[in-house]
């Protein structure tokens, strides 16, 4: 199911705004919608390091009886590939084992606490424990539908971040918009961050002319995030430290989902490249 992306539907004015941002993702990459509607207050993802229960705020199981109805009016408006999944597998009566095999997921900031409550730079428990233990790339989308005309991949040397950039250049690919570098220098010369790109021959997009580098050497992180363009699909990997059962992540990825109203795609720790 690599070539699907997993949407948990939420049958609100919020969850429409979300849904919308699935679909339009799977229009621009050519991905299978694939379309969860729950029916309990939980579900299981048994990934391989950790079983992550999910646990939905009330609104996920609001107006249940017109939930596919309304998913599907939008899936027909947009004229996309999308069925419904139905768990096969139960743990309990009424807690379903979810598959982990897609090739993203969306997930808006928190699935359990309710929308309203929750703003700009807060990530819930239950979507970092998605994030942390992934190996698929986790689609934060913004609160209010908007579509992305370009993306820019956040990249520090890292090798999750070189994970993000291939991802970038995936997506560069399937969707035809342009695609652009960032980079903060962290007092660095470029030439160490192009060392680490032709290493691992990711440069030539970039000296062909591909791909824009906007490579930051003054001012701070914060201030340059400011030339990020409202259209962007921002992709960046994330590193995990802190607790075992929570993901922190690194200063710049908490200061990128915490400043930033772009949509966002997460590489997790665990992420698998196909």
């Amino acid at each position: 199911m690599k070539n699907q992306l997993l949407h948990v539907f939420r049958n609100t004015p919020f969850g429409r705004e979300t849904f919308l941002q699935s679909i339009y993702f799977c229009k621009m990459t050519g991905l299978h919608l694939k379309v969860f509607i729950p029916k309990h207050p939980q579900f299981l993802m048994y990934f391989s390091r950790e079983v992550v229960t999910v646990d939905l705020d009330k609104s996920y199981l609001r107006s249940l009886e017109t939930a596919r109805g309304h998913a599907e009016e939008l899936i027909r408006e947009a004229g996309i590939d999308a069925s419904f999944l139905e768990p096969r597998r139960y743990t309990a009566s009424t807690l379903p084992d979810i598959p982990v095999d897609f090739g993203f997921m969306t997930c808006p900031r928190t699935v359990s606490d309710l929308s309203s409550k929750v703003g700009l730079g807060y990530i819930g428990p239950r979507v970092r424990a998605i994030i942390r233990n992934a190996v698929f790339p986790v689609v934060i989308p913004r609160s209010v539908y908007k579509e992305w005309k370009q993306i820019v991949v956040f990249f520090g040397g890292s090798a999750n971040a070189l994970n993000a950039f291939r991802l970038g250049v995936k997506l560069q690919l399937l969707s035809g918009l342009p695609l652009a570098l960032f980079t903060y220098a962290e007092k660095k010369p470029k030439s160490y961050y192009e060392g680490i790109l032709e290493e691992q021959n990711l440069l030539s997009g970039i000296r062909t002319g591909g791909v824009e580098w906007r490579f930051i050497e003054k001012g701070s992180f914060k201030d340059g995030l400011y030339h990020v363009s409202h259209d962007a699909l921002v992709v960046a990997g994330a590193y995990g430290h802190g607790l075992i059962r929570e993901l922190v992540f690194g200063n710049m990825m908490e200061e990128i989902q915490s400043i930033l109203p772009n949509n966002l795609v997460i590489v997790g720790p665990n992420f698998v490249e196909e």
